[in-house]
């Protein structure tokens, strides 16, 4: 073979990779991941506060995450809150507006929350990994922990190494740590949660919440206050689902 075939040959060859990492990437990109110096998959897809749309009605028949739950399993109202640990609204709701919730609706039996973590790039996905690590009760006193220091470890120079401190403080050690990072079964089941979060329910940022009730269920975008959020329980739904059990055992 001439070396000038050859040279055309190493040339298609360096073409077709070309074109296949540019479709790659563009596929990735819109799944929300890219590919970094290194070679490996990362999420990037930044999380925003999406204005507030007002309540949309989603499939009942829809299968949702219960892993990680407060308040009764028979609750009249659960609030799923799709959430990063990366993203700073999230953790103003999860710091300031979600006590009041459990203090005054959890607590009492009326409403149930879950959280569904919904990493927003590498940082997040690190933090959603470790906390499926803890000890399942202590998850969400683990979460609060991420919450509160969210700057610290999401501003460091290496934010998996700061990560992995706090995973040890909460009785993780570090080669669990580590094992727990690189645990590809959780990190699938995350990432198909976060998926089907996007394409079933049509969340586009974080915090959002889905809210069920009476058979019923109703995504809320973006941000809500803590009144927005007890006017829809104490005016909307709690009214719905009282007048239905009313309806029922007449």
């Amino acid at each position: 073979m001439k070396f000038e075939d050859i040279i055309k040959n190493v040339s298609s060859i360096v073409a077709l990779i070309v074109v296949y990492l540019i479709a790659a990437g563009m596929y990735l990109s819109a799944k929300g991941f890219v590919i970094d110096g290194s070679g490996e998959i990362v999420l990037v897809r930044s999380a925003y506060a999406q204005d507030n749309v007002g309540p949309r009605d989603i499939p009942a028949d829809l299968v949702l995450p219960e892993e990680h739950s407060l308040g009764k399993v028979n609750a009249p109202i659960t609030i799923y809150e799709y959430s990063s640990f990366g993203c700073s609204h999230c953790a103003d709701f999860h710091l300031t507006t979600l006590p009041s919730i459990i203090r005054k609706y959890v607590e009492s039996g009326e409403v149930r929350v879950v959280f569904v973590p919904f990493p927003i790039d590498k940082a997040s996905m690190d933090a959603a990994l470790l906390a499926e690590c803890v000890a399942p009760e202590q998850y969400f006193a683990f979460a609060e922990v991420l919450f509160k220091k969210q700057r610290d470890w999401s501003f460091a120079h290496n934010p998996q190494k700061v990560l992995k401190q706090y995973a040890t403080l909460s009785g993780i050690s570090a080669e669990q740590a580590e094992k727990c990072l690189h645990n590809d079964e959780t990190a699938q089941k995350i990432l198909e949660n976060r998926q089907n979060g996007m394409t079933q329910l049509g969340i586009q940022g974080t915090p959002s919440f889905v809210v069920s009730f009476d058979g019923k269920r109703e995504l809320i975008a973006g941000t809500v206050s803590e009144d927005y959020l007890e006017d829809l329980l104490t005016g909307g739904i709690f009214d719905d689902v009282e007048e239905d059990a009313t309806q029922k055992n007449s």
